[in-house]
């Protein structure tokens, strides 16, 4: 599979991910957080052929670009339901942190749990994955054992839930019951940093080690 990560952002260096297929050409861009001339660039670079944005969660870092590569490429937007309220104070966001507020753009499609997009012969789960916010969702790639994963689990961390409708409990909660299930060997890719795996998450992250995680509530063949 194509899969290219984009770090944008200079004050939070977001990876901004497109997935694509290598056969068909088809391709998501995943949080399109900060500068919409790098992300269309690569896009160029690649040669694939956007169907559409996918939004991980609605905090400013992950969803600053969406508007103008929306534009640029004629595509829609996807993004669970429970992230409208968050998405709606984007600007907000944006003044807390002295920034200028981004430009809006409509989200045409929900993302759900179980839902399933398609790039040629890969298959992208959504899986509801709340707690850094009220509704984020990672992305899995059963096909390439992968999971874009946007802030739920970071390599050796977790983006800590201090924003309103983040919940330490339920983020926690999240990763045991969606995130560890998956075989150990699964490649995660976080909204920030280096990648990882389920293994060595598992394994090695303190905050999962404090919090007691031994075992998951989800197995996945």
């Amino acid at each position: 599979m194509i899969h290219a990560i984009v770090p944008v952002g200079s004050l939070f260096q977001q990876n901004c991910s497109i997935l694509g297929d290598e056969e068909t050409r088809e391709a998501f861009i995943v949080d399109p957080g900060a500068e919409p001339g790098l992300i269309l660039a690569k896009v160029e670079e690649l040669g694939v052929k956007v169907k559409g944005v996918l939004i991980t969660h609605a905090h400013l870092d992950h969803v600053g670009a969406v508007a103008e590569v929306k534009e640029a490429l004629g595509v829609e937007a996807w993004m669970h339901p429970g992230e409208a309220e968050l998405y709606a104070g984007v600007g907000r966001q944006a003044g807390l942190l002295g920034l200028p507020a981004p430009r809006m753009a409509a989200i045409e499609h929900e993302l759900r749990e179980g839902m399933v997009l398609k790039l040629g012969k890969l298959r992208l789960e959504m899986l509801e994955t709340p707690g850094h916010s009220s509704a984020s969702v990672s992305m899995f790639i059963p096909e390439e054992k992968r999971v874009v994963a946007g802030d739920t689990l970071l390599r050796r961390s977790i983006a800590r839930p201090v924003l309103p409708g983040g919940n330490l409990e339920t983020l926690i909660r999240s990763i045991r019951r969606k995130l560890l299930g998956l075989p150990p060997e699964t490649e995660i890719y976080p909204g920030h940093g280096p990648e990882t795996t389920v293994g060595e998450e598992a394994k090695w992250n303190p905050f999962l080690c404090q919090h007691g995680i031994v075992a998951s509530e989800r197995t996945f063949a």
